[in-house]
């Protein structure tokens, strides 16, 4: 499960016209069929469409995950082009665009997900969704008030090309079931971050990756994700059942978890 947490200044909620209804629907933006578009045809309408309704997006696939250089450079939008020429990339990006003709169901699970999480949580912001074509790079990139996701690492634990880079127990996850409970974990993680991620133990990340996860199950309404963290979490609960989804999440002493925890 790749992730890149983008959380920058710059980045600014964006929402097209109508921003509210938009909202509401919680629909998958198709920032793939542009980026599609211009990486096998060259249509330089789609680009130009691309920096226009996308800017964040198309800097964010383009700086930190391709890393091609900046958005500005003189020769960019070529450098972007050729880098998808490659036969296995463009066999890639038509394979995609056939696995992901519909997002109805990706787009009804998020918004069935969202509304339990706001039930929840009524303060947390929805975010915008959109889908590209990252290269086999990042699976989720999470920016401040933004989810992409890279549908060519969500092709299938059986896709042929995975079998070349992937082991089997990494594919398990590379398969469309995992977009939704994906998207929602790194960004409940963005949200709620580990304090001092870098100094504390592999038990006290596991456990705060295990808090996320469990709401993640919650959220989806069935267990995505069975690690025995996840299963300290719930057993936690069942015995603090007046813990709210927030406190979880946004409590700082985990020793009465720790002491729960059995290898």
């Amino acid at each position: 499960m790749a992730v890149t947490l983008l959380l920058c200044s710059a980045c600014e909620l964006k929402f097209k016209p109508n921003e509210e209804a938009e909202a509401a629907v919680l629909s998958v933006q198709r920032y793939d069929r542009l980026e599609s578009r211009y990486l096998t045809t060259g249509d330089f309408s789609a680009l130009q469409q691309m920096n226009t309704d996308y800017p964040i997006e198309t800097r964010t696939l383009i700086e930190k995950m391709l890393q091609l250089g900046t958005i500005t450079d003189a020769n960019i939008s070529n450098r972007f082009l050729m880098f998808y020429q490659d036969s296995t990339l463009q066999a890639l990006i038509a394979d995609a665009e056939a696995e992901y003709a519909n997002m109805d169901d990706i787009n009804q699970q998020l918004k069935e997900s969202f509304e339990r999480l706001n039930a929840w949580m009524p303060e947390l912001q929805q975010p915008s969704f959109y889908a590209q074509i990252g290269a086999l790079d990042q699976s989720i990139v999470v920016g401040e008030h933004s989810v992409g996701i890279s549908l060519d690492k969500y092709m299938g634990s059986e896709y042929p090309l995975y079998k070349k880079f992937y082991t089997a127990q990494q594919r398990a996850t590379m398969s469309r079931t995992y977009i939704v409970p994906d998207c929602l974990t790194f960004y409940l993680l963005s949200i709620y971050p580990m304090d001092d991620f870098d100094n504390r133990s592999q038990l006290d990340r596991d456990l705060h990756m295990g808090k996320i996860m469990w709401v993640v199950n919650k959220a989806m309404n069935k267990e995505v994700f069975t690690t025995s963290y996840v299963k300290t979490i719930s057993s936690y609960l069942k015995r603090n059942p007046k813990i709210t989804v927030r406190q979880l999440l946004e409590c700082k002493d985990d020793s009465p978890i720790k002491a729960l925890h059995k290898d």
